[in-house]
């Protein structure tokens, strides 16, 4: 288990979640979007949301802005959490817009408002688990579709249960975060994405 948590750390990391929501949203049973639509917006979130990010912290690594992968001071996460915000807010006002993909619009404008909580506790030298905050926001995405579409989504809504465990588990064994930096995350990404339930189911 001590090789296989890891591995789930790297596959669940922070920069892929919201391509994870955006997959899920334009290929659920009840998608309405025609496959070249799916493939532009795929296309979009890749290089803004994965690729961006990548290059920006290999260019942080090598001048020696951030030390490692895990990013594990508190100074060293504000850069990538301001990119984060900002990549967050140009996808926002250009690509997933409020008019054509209600629900995956108000999935990130949580995103957003978790992120910046997680840059705000930074000044207070307070560090949540980026981790938890992308994998619980993300389960709580698909529980409001699926409680949008009467519960279509009981089985996923187990898998990813068991994945909000497997990605705190992996987080403990590589001794990246604390328990409760780990609750602070889930916290953090629950939070913004219940109370914006109410602006959309």
């Amino acid at each position: 288990m001590k090789k296989i948590l890891p591995l789930v750390s790297y596959v669940f990391h922070p920069v892929f979640i919201a391509l994870y929501a955006t997959l899920f949203y334009l290929f659920s049973n009840n998608s309405y979007f025609i496959n070249p639509e799916k493939v532009f917006v795929l296309l979009q979130i890749v290089l803004l949301s994965v690729l961006v990010p990548i290059l920006f912290f290999f260019v942080l690594r090598y001048s020696g802005k951030i030390s490692s992968y895990m990013v594990p001071s508190v100074k060293e996460r504000q850069i990538p959490l301001l990119l984060h915000s900002f990549i967050i807010i140009l996808l926002l006002r250009r690509s997933i817009t409020l008019e054509r993909y209600p629900e995956l619009h108000f999935f990130f404008l949580g995103a957003l408002l978790s992120t910046l909580i997680a840059l705000l506790l930074l000044f207070c030298r307070t560090k949540a688990s980026l981790h938890m905050i992308g994998i619980s926001g993300f389960s709580c995405f698909v529980l409001g579709l699926s409680l949008q579409d009467s519960g279509s989504y009981s089985l996923i809504m187990a898998l990813l249960v068991l994945l909000n465990g497997a990605v705190a588990s992996s987080r403990l064994v590589m001794h990246a975060h604390t328990p409760k930096e780990l609750v602070l995350g889930v916290l953090i990404g629950v939070v913004p994405q219940v109370l914006l339930w109410y602006l959309w189911l």
